[in-house]
């Protein structure tokens, strides 16, 4: 008997972890997951972003909380899956979402940005990944991983000097693919987002020195992301409609992707 399309959505029940959730793309994802029924924690670093993230996500009837922790730090990430299963009992859903960006040419390129952009966009997800799946996802053999790379990370740019940024979503691509195929037999599904061009904190740059314009006529759909575009992807991959999807690299970007090598 096959089940409606409403309840494959529904995330009654489900408690998601959110990483770098306090704003922009994280805080979207986070916004979809709860509206869908889900409880949902926050961590980032800064407790005051986090604090008024939950406040807004209260404010739409989710329950929220949040800790505040470098994603980076091993000790940190242990404290956060430790204090986030002792609050909910479980983690059913790990949003990967916690990211730097340098801008910098190679032959300049500070190694210590270098060290920053990769700890934070590749180590981080291995060590989320490793620690909620050893305290939930792999004892009770269900889960869904949600890692976000960029379409920097889908091919190389002639517009922008990213480095290490770029690699470090190209290891996202394929750290979801290995991660997928080690832990599907458990239950669990590993996919990714590539996002195109967002309106965020991190890409305010990027967007200033291209323009908005420029970049949104590269697109087919002749328009950058909103504070709407990534929600129905990620409550596709985060709930029950995705029961069948693992291993994929989604990006949403307009189109983007598919007309140009790079962007």
């Amino acid at each position: 008997m096959s089940t409606p399309v409403q309840h494959l959505f529904d995330l009654t029940g489900k408690t998601a972890l959110v990483t770098g959730g306090s704003r922009g793309l994280g805080l979207q994802i986070a916004e979809s997951l709860g509206e869908a029924g889900a409880k949902v924690v926050l961590t980032s670093r800064k407790a005051r972003d986090l604090e008024e993230a939950a406040a807004s996500l209260q404010d739409k009837g989710i329950d929220t909380r949040w800790i505040a922790a470098d994603a980076s730090d091993p000790a940190e990430v242990r404290r956060v899956v430790a204090e986030a299963m002792e609050r909910t009992g479980h983690l059913d859903i790990l949003v990967n979402n916690a990211g730097a960006t340098w801008g910098a040419p190679m032959a300049d390129h500070p190694l210590d940005a270098w060290d920053k952009v990769m700890n934070l966009n590749i180590r981080s997800l291995f060590l989320f990944a490793q620690a909620v799946g050893k305290a939930s996802m792999l004892p009770r053999r269900t889960g869904r991983i949600l890692n976000i790379a960029s379409i920097a990370g889908l091919a190389g740019s002639l517009d922008m000097a990213f480095i290490a940024y770029a690699t470090s979503k190209g290891a996202v691509v394929n750290f979801t693919r290995q991660l997928a195929g080690e832990w599907g037999p458990h239950g669990i599904t590993v996919n990714a987002l590539a996002p195109g061009f967002f309106p965020s904190k991190m890409t305010q740059g990027t967007l200033a020195a291209l323009g908005v314009d420029r970049l949104a006529a590269a697109a087919p759909l002749r328009r950058i992301g909103d504070d709407d575009d990534l929600k129905g992807a990620a409550l596709l991959f985060c709930s029950q409609a995705g029961k069948h999807i693992t291993g994929q690299i989604l990006a949403v970007d307009g189109g983007l992707s598919a007309v140009h090598q790079g962007a």
